[in-house]
């Protein structure tokens, strides 16, 4: 499993990246995308909708399952990856480049209370 150490990671497996623009990106995790199999799917939310975090805003659909993505802080979307939703299976070639939308974060240091790498990757392993 890839987990890149300079990500931050949601519980319920999204990851997130603080860009130098201040936004902030967001997409699943690679143990989520290998969990759900080929993605086929993606509903992403609209740009300038306000997100509480925790709040179920996108879903990802495979030949599995469908699943929930949340937002892993709070802000407003300002931008969606119109590409991942055009070829959704590029989510299961590289989780951590098929970003799904980025946010203008009420609070960006609000991702310090999410998981790094080390602590995300053991509660993969334990899932």
């Amino acid at each position: 499993m890839n987990t890149p150490a300079n990500l931050k990671y949601a519980r319920s497996h999204e990851w997130a990246r603080l860009d130098a623009d201040g936004l902030v990106t967001v997409g699943i995790s690679d143990h989520a995308q290998e969990a759900l199999g080929d993605i086929v799917f993606l509903e992403l939310p609209q740009v300038g909708r306000k997100l509480s975090a925790g709040e179920e805003c996108a879903v990802v659909e495979s030949v599995k399952a469908a699943s929930d993505i949340y937002a892993p802080l709070a802000g407003e979307v300002a931008a969606v990856n119109q590409a991942a939703v055009d070829a959704p299976e590029s989510v299961n070639q590289d989780a951590y480049a098929a970003w799904l939308f980025k946010l203008k974060p009420d609070n960006a240091a609000d991702l310090d209370a999410l998981l790094d790498a080390g602590a995300y990757a053991k509660l993969a392993a334990e899932a």
